[in-house]
This record gives structure tokens, C-alpha cells and sequence, in this order.
């Protein structure tokens, strides 16, 4: 099956592309600039591209991103520490994103005669981003469905959307991903931070996973202490 992985950089979506290019055809890397703060994860989406040996190609979509406002991502709004399922990280939402990114994405595979396009939502991102739910990802197929009906058939391709980040590491530990190799801190600062939701999550995935975290951390144990504290209700 020859596959489009959208690819920001990040743990889940570097160990995507991996686990892509080791079952099925890898045709390229497809980012997306939108005007994102940690726009330095970009480098190592095409860092990953070098090393699997295909095209990497980023879409601008800055003016679109800049008009959706609010979100710690793009705004000057303070990214915020914490567990990611808890209620003050809405403000990393970035409305609609994904469903932008994904009907782009789909638009290059059926012009470049792709079978599928890869996406790494996963089971943590269900608490806050409506739009990594499994109900997002199935109606979003059907949608496409109809948008492409006569066209092309494209495949949506989610293996993460039901499972948890701790089960991404352990696949990624399987394919051979080089986590350090990866981005995921909101504030995209010099290092990872350790204290925002997806370092956070990061960190706690790497030890739930029994699996050696890389990664270098400004608060490398700020995680214990918030995920001690805090359970969040799954969100379908």
C-alpha cells in the first residue's frame, strides 16, 4: 500500500513513519507549517525523511493558522504546565486542525495516486482534541468517501487512535525510532521543558513503556508528581 504519513517531528508520527516504511510503501513525509511556536519540530520531520530516504514536503498554511486564534500554539498565550487531560490545556487546541491538515493530505494522496494517508492521533489525545477521536476518524473517512467518489480511494490510516502513548513507544522501540531524534515540547525552547502536556506525557509514556527516555528535560521529574496526582475520564 503506498502511504502519505503526515509527519510533524513528533515521537508519535517519527515512529509512525517507521513502522510505515517497515510494513508498507512509504511515499513521502508531509508536514505542515501553521504558524506553530514549536515550529523546530518541522527539522526533525525532515530529519526523519533523510534518514528513511524520501521526499519530505511542508505545506504552508501560516496564513490559515493565523487565523485561528486562541491557542497557546500560535497566540502569545502561555503554553501551560501540567497533565495533558487536564482542562486548562484546551488552550493548545488549535481549532480544526486536523481536519484541515487531513483534507489537504488527501487531496496530494489522490493526486499522487496514494493508497492511504497515515495520521498518529492516538488514545491520550482523546481527553482535549475532538478531532483525534476515533468518531472524528471514521466520519472523516466517510466524508472523504463522498469528496473523492470517481477519483481516487483513499484510505485513512489511524493504528494509534485507540491506544495509548505508552503503546506508541514500545511500537516505535520495535521499528528501530531514534526518540531522540524527536520533538514534542509546546514551548519549543532549546530543550524539552519537562513541565508542559506533552513533555509531560512524553515522559510518562517512556516509563510506562519500560523503555530508556533519550530525551533531555529542563525538570526532568516535574512528570511524577502531576501524573500521581491526577486521572482523567477516557473521552470516545
Amino acid at each position: 500500500m503506498k502511504t502519505i504519513v503526515i509527519c510533524s517531528g513528533g515521537l508519535d508520527s517519527v515512529s509512525l513513519a517507521h513502522k510505515v516504511a517497515a510494513e508498507q510503501e512509504l511515499v513521502c513525509l508531509l508536514s505542515f507549517d501553521y504558524g506553530q511556536r514549536h515550529r523546530k519540530e518541522l527539522d526533525f520531520a525532515a530529519a526523519c525523511a533523510r534518514r528513511l530516504g524520501v521526499p519530505h514536503q511542508i505545506i504552508d498554511i501560516r496564513e490559515i493558522g493565523r487565523h485561528l486564534t486562541g491557542s497557546a500554539l500560535t497566540d502569545e498565550v502561555d503554553v501551560p504546565d501540567g497533565h495533558y487531560a487536564e482542562e486548562t490545556m484546551k488552550t493548545t487546541v488549535v481549532p480544526n486542525r486536523n481536519a484541515i491538515m487531513l483534507a489537504i493530505a488527501f487531496g496530494v494522496a489522490a493526486a499522487r495516486k496514494a493508497d492511504a494517508i497515515a495520521t498518529a492521533v492516538h488514545g491520550g489525545d482523546h481527553f482535549i482534541y475532538p478531532d483525534c477521536r476515533p468518531g472524528f476518524i471514521d466520519a472523516f473517512q466517510a466524508m472523504q468517501n463522498h469528496a473523492l467518489d470517481g477519483y481516487a480511494d483513499v484510505g485513512l490510516y489511524a493504528p494509534y487512535v485507540n491506544v495509548a502513548k505508552a503503546d506508541i513507544v514500545a511500537d516505535g522501540s520495535t521499528y528501530g525510532t531514534p526518540f531522540a531524534e524527536t520533538w514534542s515540547c509546546y514551548k519549543g525552547g532549546a530543550r524539552h521543558c519537562g513541565r508542559c502536556g506533552t513533555c509531560v506525557e512524553r515522559r510518562e509514556a517512556f516509563h510506562l513503556a519500560d523503555v530508556a527516555d533519550p530525551t533531555a528535560y529542563d525538570d526532568a521529574d516535574f512528570w511524577v508528581t502531576v501524573t500521581g496526582s491526577f486521572v482523567a475520564e477516557e473521552v470516545e
